[in-house]
Formats: C-alpha cells, structure tokens, sequence
C-alpha cells in the first residue's frame, strides 16, 4: 500500500478489496487491466489482494485457473476473501471460459458487495454462443463492462444494467531504451512496425506483416500464440516476405519495446478494448488500427489513427513525422483514461453515485457531470 499522504482522502480509506480472476500477474489484457484497477484502489488509500488460479496473484486458489478439472471450494474461496469488503470478479464470471469455476465464485459472493468486470461476454464468441444465462447477477453486485457498446448488449440480452469504466493507464515512456533495444534486436533499415499482441485468428497477424512488407519494415510480434493458433502463425512467418522478431528479449518490458518500435499495428477484427489503442498514444507512437467496433467507440474520443489495411498514410507520416498528431493523441489518452481518472471513477462506482465518461477529468464538474454516458 503507498504511504497514507499519497492515497485520496476517501471513505473507502482503509477498505479491503480483492480482485479474483482465472489468471493474474501476467501480460494478457484482464492481468494488465487488473493491475490498473490495483493501482487505482491503493490511490483511494484501499488494501488490494489479487486471487486467481493462475498466473502471479497474491493469493494462488486451486480451482480458479482455466484448465482446472474441479471449480474452488468455498472453504478455499472463504480463506482467501472472506476478510475483504468488496470482491472484484475480472472477466471470471463473464466469459465461461471454466464456468464451474466462474459459478463457484458467483455462489460465494451471493448477497456481498461485488463488482463483476465483463471485458467479454458469452454471445461475442461464437463458441459460447449458446450460454444464455450469463452473466449472473444478484441486487448486490455492480455490473461493470469496459466499453458501451457491451453495456447496451448486456442490458439488451440479460436485462443487466451496468455501468462503462473504460481503462485507466499509468504509462511512463521511456525513450531512453530505444537504441539499446534496438540493437538487441538487430533491427535492419527500415521501420521497426510492433504488434504488441498475442497470436490468434481474430489479431490478424496476416495483416501486421503485409503493412511491414509494404513499409519495407520490421515486423515484432511480442505475444504467444494461443487458441490453436501455433501452426497457423508458423506458417505465416515461414512465408513472410519482411524480417521478423518474436518476443520481448529477456529484462526488457512493453514500455522498452514502445521506445524501441517507430509504429505500431494493431490490426485487430474484434477486441473488448484494445490496449495498444491507449498505450501508443501515451508513448507517443503512431499506430494502424484495424476496423472493429470498439475502435470506432473509442475513435469518437478524437483519435487520429491510421487504417491498418492502407499503407498508405502512414508512410506519408513516417517519411515526414508530424508531432502534434502524437501530441494530440497523447492528450486525449491522458485527459480520458489516465489512472487518476479511474480513481476517481472507482470511488464514485462503490460509492453509488453516477459515472461517465468525464467522470475524473477536468471536463467533469465536481464528478457529476450529467451527459448521454449515463443513458445512452
């Protein structure tokens, strides 16, 4: 917990909060985004636990992680949150991904304040189609989605009501690491293009490399392949026409690999939020965004990206930067999903008072400000 004269003067001061998902501590999107959360709670002067099956939580409960066989028992669900005042289910009640184990956790926290997270929700994915009695819900719980477009499809399908909290940032660039790194890489001429993503159908890696092609760039994929999708990325790497990097070298972080990489790409068909959105606009980092909903939810923030299907345009860029579109950029990731901002959400959504989109920024009067986020 940070020193008491660093957190919010708050009457969640001192409050225990733990946040339980299949998977924590890692580089995947909920892990990431939990963090946030995590640093956001300790803001308002609250005690954070991270619980989850998998990954590096504070709390390791067998049973909680993706591929276990048997859900938590209450007994090892109670010994991990029963001191706490409010849970935080991340993702582990939305996406059945383990149901048994997303209705153990839903059982136990029945009739106890709650936030259920929803990045996904079953009927965005076609193989979870025909579960149609999720999310769970109970009078005690807040519904929280992170982005508006899941919210109205939450309300429309399962009579949910629940409030949009996008994702708050605490990004510290650090250009300092680029030459370094790139030597690491043994970068060749050409821009570096980073795909800061993990390897599956719907992330388009196919498409990453074609922009790196027409760029005569390189292209960096940090993230594994997963969801079957190792034989598919294999190929498309044995017949690619650019030089390739895979991972992040050993000591070295995103923010490392953001300083190092001249573009990002981000050719996504379908994403709950998508990070990289957020990321490269507080390093300051043109990215190509591919079309999907979410991105053009987020684009109405004032975005200036380029389309990951044309090179086009961002070629023009990059033969002749233009900084004010990555100051422009910047401000708007700070001003809207900047980690002060989520505070100060946060402390208005368990506190029962009405959350928006400005809530937290300086376009908010007093945390109150009445707009269509509220109803739309």
């Amino acid at each position: 917990m940070r020193p008491r004269d660093d957190a919010r003067m708050s009457n969640l001061f001192g409050q225990r909060v733990a946040i339980v998902s299949y998977r924590l501590g890692m580089a995947d999107g909920v892990s990431v985004t939990a963090a946030q959360w995590a640093t956001a709670f300790r803001r308002l002067g609250m005690r954070v636990r991270l619980v989850a099956g998998d990954g590096r939580p504070d709390v390791l409960v067998p049973g909680l992680a993706l591929d276990d066989a048997q859900p938590p028992s209450r007994r090892l669900l109670d010994a991990a949150l029963a001191d706490v005042d409010v849970v935080v289910a991340d993702n582990v009640c939305s996406l059945p991904m383990n149901q048994a184990a997303g209705e153990a956790v839903a059982e136990y926290l029945r009739g106890r304040p709650a936030v259920l997270r929803h990045h996904d929700l079953p009927w965005e994915r076609e193989r979870y189609a025909g579960v149609t009695t999720w999310p769970p819900d109970d009078p005690s719980w807040h519904h929280v989605t992170v982005n508006d477009m899941a919210r109205r499809s939450l309300s429309d399908r399962r009579g949910i009501l629940a409030t949009t909290v996008y994702h708050g940032f605490d990004e510290t660039p650090r250009p300092e690491d680029r030459d370094g790194l790139r030597a690491r890489l043994d970068v060749p001429a050409g821009p570096l293009l980073l795909q800061p993503t993990r390897a599956i159908a719907r992330k388009h890696v196919d498409v990453g490399l074609a922009l790196a092609e027409s760029l005569g760039g390189t292209f960096w994929l940090t993230g594994p392949a997963e969801d079957g999708y190792a034989a598919d990325l294999a190929r498309l790497l044995r017949e690619a026409r650019v030089p390739v990097r895979r991972r992040l070298p050993d000591g070295t972080d995103m923010a490392a690999a953001y300083a190092a990489c001249d573009a990002v790409v981000f050719p996504s068909s379908w994403e709950g939020f998508g990070l990289p959105l957020i990321e490269s606009a507080l390093h300051r980092k043109p990215i190509a965004v591919g079309d999907f909903p979410v991105a053009r939810e987020l684009a109405a923030f004032g975005f200036r990206w380029f389309p990951a299907a044309d090179p086009e345009p961002l070629r023009a860029w990059l033969a002749d930067p233009d900084p004010s579109l990555l100051d422009h950029n910047e401000a708007i990731a700070r001003t809207h999903f900047g980690i002060d901002a989520l505070a100060r959400r946060l402390e208005l959504l368990l506190s029962g008072a009405p959350v928006c989109h400005h809530s937290g920024t300086d376009e908010d009067a007093g945390g109150q400000t009445a707009c269509d986020c509220l109803t739309a």
